[in-house]
Order: structure tokens, then sequence, then C-alpha cells
């Protein structure tokens, strides 16, 4: 993959140029850093592609939730919803890095897994689930990793109720 020119200020004659774009997905800048904006649909088979490419290792898959921020910046023609999944690959041999962020809709809090393409992130979507309750289809264990089966809710929600547990010290008379 070549160099990205992200000015995208004008083009020739002074009309605006087309937004960057690899694989068919918007691109944009952040501190430097290369971030494509996929669509679901797309998702597995950009993953699939850059892993062509180079992008051998999945360093982190996470999500944020946004419910609060609905109006931050993303590229023309993506289209912000609650939660992003947002996914960090490496290409170690060109010492390169990309950051794929996914739109995710609170109504249909649905993606495919990576696992298949990258089997270490089985228990990166294990924990986006358990945290924030984006279910990864096709994943081998769609199962909650830190809290308990019976747990309700997602605590890393912004709309998660705060909760107290109560504490008893060995010894208090509580």
């Amino acid at each position: 993959m070549s160099e990205i020119d992200l000015d995208t200020s004008s083009d020739i004659g002074g009309m605006p140029a087309a937004p960057p774009e690899i694989h068919g997905c918007p691109v944009s800048d952040s501190r430097g850093q290369v971030v494509l904006h996929p669509g679901r649909d797309r998702y597995v088979d950009v993953v699939k592609a850059l892993a062509d490419e180079g992008y051998a290792m999945c360093a982190d898959l996470t999500a944020v939730d946004y419910l609060e921020y609905m109006r931050r910046p993303l590229p023309v023609g993506v289209h912000p919803e609650r939660f992003e999944v947002v996914v960090n690959l490496l290409d170690i041999t060109d010492r390169r890095r990309i950051r794929l962020r996914v739109q995710v809709p609170a109504d249909d809090a649905v993606i495919a897994s990576l696992f298949d393409v990258h089997p270490g992130t089985e228990a990166m979507e294990r924990e986006v689930y358990d945290m924030f309750g984006i279910v990864f289809t096709d994943h081998p264990d769609p199962s909650r990793i830190l809290m308990p089966e019976d747990w309700i809710g997602h605590p890393l929600r912004k709309d998660y109720e705060i909760g107290k547990i109560p504490v008893q010290f060995k010894g208090s008379h509580s």
C-alpha cells in the first residue's frame, strides 16, 4: 500500500478532491495513523484484504460507546452510530499500523467476527460483548469473559446505571 495523501482541500481546477479511500472505505488521519471507516457489511472483507497486504496481526479490538458524542468528526459519507468497533492491525514486516473504526447502531448491535481471519480476536470480541453488548456473529464462544454469566447489562455502556456492591471487611460488625 502506498503513502496516502489526506489533503482533500482541492483538486486540479479548484474543484474539491474526492475523499481518500482504501478498499472502498473512507480514510482519515489520527495523529499520523491511517484510519479506515468500513461499513459493517464490508468489515471482514476489508480485514482480509489488509491481511493479504501484510497486516497479519490484530493488536487490539475494542469498542467505544458514543452515546453522548454523536457529533464526533467522521469522514464524509460515514453516518455516526452509538457504538464503534475499533480494530488496530499491524504489519510487522514493513512496520506499519492501520486502524479500523466500524459504526454499529444501538438498535442492531451486531457485527461479524474476525476469528476466522485473526484467531487471536476471540477473547477481545468476548470482552466487547461482555462490556458493551455488541454481538459478534459466527464467534466460536459467544459467552461472557469478565462478568458472571447471569450478570444483567453491559457495564461500559454510557447508560449503564452505576451501582454499588456492599463490601464487608473481615472482623467488622456491619
